[in-house]
């Protein structure tokens, strides 16, 4: 199956020209295919959006500084590369609370685990 060519789609959505004997053809194809006939609905409500568009929907300019760092970036000019950041340092007191913590979080999280399935067991085991 030869599908409806895209170009042909958005003329077709578009509704400028008066219809052809190919536009007729199409047409037909777009009624038996629904791929050619979503793309046809897509490209319909984008036009009918175009055409609703008021000024306030329309993009604003981007800042001049977007304009200067794209022709920069264009004419091949590199700021000085930017050291990587790096975490904050901490100190042997701050580690050792932070390890601390953690093992402790840990700590829990497995007790609960082991009590968890302590309990499932037990009541197995109660069970006739």
């Amino acid at each position: 199956m030869t599908h409806v060519d895209p170009s042909h789609l958005v003329e077709l959505a578009l509704g400028n020209a008066p219809r052809t004997a190919a536009d007729t053809e199409a047409l037909d194809h777009i009624d038996q295919c629904p791929r050619c006939s979503d793309d046809l609905h897509t490209m319909t409500r984008v036009v009918e959006a175009a055409r609703t568009a008021e000024v306030i929907d329309l993009p604003t300019a981007p800042p001049d500084r977007v304009w200067r760092r794209i022709s920069r970036d264009l004419a091949g000019e590199t700021d000085a590369p930017r050291p990587p950041l790096r975490p904050p340092a901490l100190g042997n007191r701050a580690l050792l609370a932070l390890l601390a913590a953690l093992a402790i979080a840990g700590a829990a999280a497995c007790r609960s685990r082991h009590r968890g399935s302590a309990r499932r067991t037990v009541r197995r085991r109660d069970r006739p």
